[in-house]
């Protein structure tokens, strides 16, 4: 099986580590701060190889050049690279950012005691346990900790630690959906979901659909949703995409997933298919609090056709939901309503 190439900053991590126990000079690119407008956040990544190929991004592309130049110098001398970037106002031969803002990138060289950091973390990514890494800016060794030991609540940014800035970046477990039903649509969904940073689990326990030819690149679990969805784990990082239209399937999974603390539990099928499905689970016992959380029919309203453009509203909605940030045209219409 051919492995996509990392997208995600957990996936670039891990190639960072794959390339360092390989023997290659690897040097890792983390934003450290930003200030206005940047294109990516603070704790973003880019990892460079010795000879020059590059995964992940700490820009939008502007600087990126500069960056693995630096990442070289890095890999070469041993010595970390502090860098800045600003925007057009900058030196005329020297490349900034489009959108105006400002950001801080940290250049570390991937040594033996780096890597030891790297390989603790990856391993805390794959339990789903938070940790944070703290890299003193002024030189010094990264070191892991707690994510809970500084009181960020999850936050990565540069702190006074003992009287030195020093950076601390969070990391925490990332979404997972768990899609109940080997169906066409999931197999354009897990590809799109995994490709937007989702760790995709299918599961069906019809065999003859969960099958590795039909979803070469996800998980599998062909246990029944009500044995599944507790031995995986139901959290607030989790969502639940139901697509069987069996409700023999359907309703186990939704019982379960409606009563934990998912971000996001969706069904497909059409507004009197979920009305029936609304019946049985409140037979079920059901509340109508946990109803409301239902997002039936599933997906944003995109006049959704085909697969693979129903696969796109799911997803859509999925990162809706885990930003928690309401739909442009919507806030428009708020703004609208509050100045009539």
């Amino acid at each position: 099986m051919t492995l996509a190439a990392p997208l995600d900053d957990p996936g670039i991590l891990r190639q960072a580590e794959i390339w360092r126990r390989a023997g290659r000079g690897v040097a890792l690119a983390t934003v450290v701060e930003t200030f206005g407008s940047a294109p990516r956040p603070v704790g973003s990544h880019l990892v460079v190889d010795e000879a020059g190929v590059f995964f992940g991004s700490v820009s939008a592309g502007c600087v990126e050049g500069e960056v693995i130049m630096a990442a070289h110098d890095a890999i070469a001398a041993g010595a970390p690279r502090f860098l800045e970037f600003g925007g057009a106002d900058d030196a005329v031969w020297r490349p900034g950012l489009s959108c105006g803002g400002r950001i801080a990138i940290l250049v570390e060289r991937i040594d033996a005691t780096r890597l030891a950091v790297l390989s603790e973390v990856n391993a805390a990514i794959v339990a789903r346990r938070p940790c944070a890494t703290i890299t003193p800016l002024g030189g010094g060794a990264t070191r892991l900790v707690r994510a809970d030991e500084l009181a960020l609540e999850g936050r990565s940014r540069i702190i006074l630690l003992e009287g030195r800035r020093s950076f601390v970046n969070c990391y925490q477990p990332g979404p997972r959906l768990l899609v109940v039903g080997a169906a066409h649509v999931a197999q354009a969904l897990a590809p799109m979901a995994t490709l937007g940073g989702f760790d995709v689990t299918i599961i069906d326990p019809r065999e003859a659909y969960a099958l590795a030819e039909r979803f070469p690149q996800a998980r599998l679990d062909t246990r029944w949703p009500d044995e599944a969805l507790p031995a995986i784990g139901l959290d607030a990082t989790t969502a639940v995409a139901v697509l069987t239209h069996d409700p023999k399937i359907d309703d186990l999974a939704l019982r379960l997933a409606l009563a934990s603390d998912c971000f996001y539990v969706g069904a497909l099928g059409s507004h009197a298919t979920n009305a029936r499905r609304v019946e049985r689970l409140k037979a079920l016992g059901v509340g109508p609090l946990a109803l409301e959380r239902l997002r039936a029919p599933i997906g944003l309203d995109i006049a959704a056709v085909s697969p693979a453009e129903i696969a796109a509203s799911i997803l859509a909605e999925l990162i809706l939901a885990r930003r928690q940030k309401p739909l442009r045209r919507q806030s428009l219409a708020s703004v609208a309503n509050c100045d009539a």
